[in-house]
């Protein structure tokens, strides 16, 4: 595999899957494309396109591969707590109805973990809940609410009772959380964004992306909230030039736009 069979490899796939591979970091995209390779028995790029070209199956394995959808709810319980118990609560006194965005929500845990709390913290308010993915499968269960006990590992056992119905071996959400969730297809990397949020979450999306492409991005979540808004990144993902972007620090992996 040479550097033209990759160069035209991410050409095709973008044309197909309007995923842009040239924001990701390239040596750690090859290397989870290579081991996805190996498994098919493809040793070049040109090979594995032609098979995920013509098989919608492994297309798709492929894709949610590729978009590294790993959820649960209440992910990182500690940064929760002081989402919970610091941050809302600091948001709530400037805006009593908000403005929420989970920014790659894969299969909804987390936006459903915002809606379980914002109905404690507010009960009769609510709030807009705006969570998007560039997996239509993935939205797709989203909207179905059905989750298996290891998604729901970090959920006390009063939350579970209250929130969820025992179907088999897993647990459907009711319809009132899953009816304050708003969800809808969006290419972080290439759509527009709505402005005027109260708190954006972007959590444990941009880990493969290279440095220039995650900078754009924040710039562009920065606009994307209202002053004193807050962004939520995920616990490896530390924005070290935060203040050239613009933001302020607010608490570790926590970043507020001035007012």
């Amino acid at each position: 595999m040479n550097d033209r069979d990759w160069e035209q490899f991410k050409q095709k796939l973008f044309a197909k899957s309007n995923i842009d591979l040239n924001q990701y970091k390239p040596a750690q995209m090859q290397r989870r494309i290579s081991n996805f390779m190996a498994r098919q028995g493809v040793s070049t790029y040109a090979a594995f396109f032609q098979l995920i070209d013509s098989d919608p199956k492994l297309y798709k394995t492929f894709i949610d591969y590729l978009t590294i959808n790993v959820t649960e709810f209440f992910r990182t319980p500690e940064k929760f707590i002081e989402l919970e118990e610091k941050v809302i609560p600091q948001l709530l006194t400037t805006s009593p109805r908000l403005n929420i965005w989970s920014a790659g929500c894969s299969t909804g845990a987390e936006p459903y973990s915002l809606a379980m709390i914002m109905a404690e913290k507010t009960p009769g308010v609510r709030h807009r809940i705006l969570a998007t993915d560039i997996d239509v499968e993935m939205l797709a269960k989203a909207k179905k609410g059905v989750y298996t006990p290891g998604d729901l590992k970090n959920i006390p056992q009063e939350r579970l009772t209250k929130y969820f119905s025992r179907i088999d071996a897993d647990y459907a959400l009711n319809d009132d959380m899953r009816g304050r969730v708003e969800f809808q297809q969006h290419n972080l990397l290439l759509d527009k964004f709505e402005t005027g949020f109260d708190l954006i979450l972007c959590r444990n999306v941009v880990i493969y992306f290279t440095e220039e492409a995650k900078d754009a991005l924040y710039r562009r979540f920065f606009a994307a909230l209202k002053p004193g808004g807050i962004f939520f990144v995920g616990g490896t993902e530390a924005i070290l030039n935060f203040r050239d972007i613009g933001f302020q620090h607010f608490l570790p992996f926590f970043y507020r736009k001035p007012l």
